[in-house]
């Protein structure tokens, strides 16, 4: 069970890392957003690469960022029934809801990108403006990163649902500092 409690406290803190990225990554969409702004607005001038970069850092921010508002807890729910549910059952509907939704989702998403992504790389995949950034497998790849931060994510979920459904509440507590 220590090693269950590791694991789901070493995914977690991988994603935390990813999140602190994608915190920085929003600051310098935010800073470029505005330098071309004014780059356009008084030189009457646009930069197709710095545009381009935009949809990347746009990428990484909600595609990157997945895990870590997982990680959270910050994504949507119907929380009508789950609020009032105690301690035992939220670990249930959360450990149901990653092996038959979550999972499955994902590795769909998976599938389909996997080839989607390969291919790019194969080609070294580049914009179609001549000035643009030629790093599109970089942008591509972004839905695998997707896909594996939540994964991980999703596994860490149930791994602290188990630990909660299987009263190692201590485990839980010691190693992941009480968070679910």
């Amino acid at each position: 069970m220590d090693g269950i409690a590791k694991l789901a406290c070493g995914i977690n803190a991988i994603n935390e890392v990813i999140g602190k990225i994608t915190s920085w990554a929003t600051l310098t969409l935010v800073l470029t957003q505005f330098a071309i702004v004014m780059i356009n607005y008084l030189y009457n001038e646009g930069v197709i690469a710095v545009q381009e970069s935009l949809m990347y850092m746009h990428s990484l921010v909600f595609l990157g960022a997945a895990g870590y508002t997982l990680l959270h807890n910050g994504h949507v729910r119907v929380d009508i029934f789950y609020s009032k549910m105690g301690e035992k059952k939220k670990a249930y509907v959360n450990l149901l809801g990653s092996i038959l939704i979550l999972f499955p989702v994902l590795l769909c998403i998976g599938i389909f990108a996997w080839p989607f992504a390969a291919q790019s790389w194969m080609i070294l995949e580049g914009s179609i403006e001549t000035s643009g950034l030629h790093i599109v497998y970089i942008l591509k790849s972004m839905i695998l990163l997707f896909v594996g931060s939540t994964l991980f994510q999703g596994l860490s979920i149930s791994l602290h649902s188990l630990l909660v459904i299987m009263d190692h509440k201590d485990l839980k507590e010691k190693q992941l500092g009480g968070n679910i």
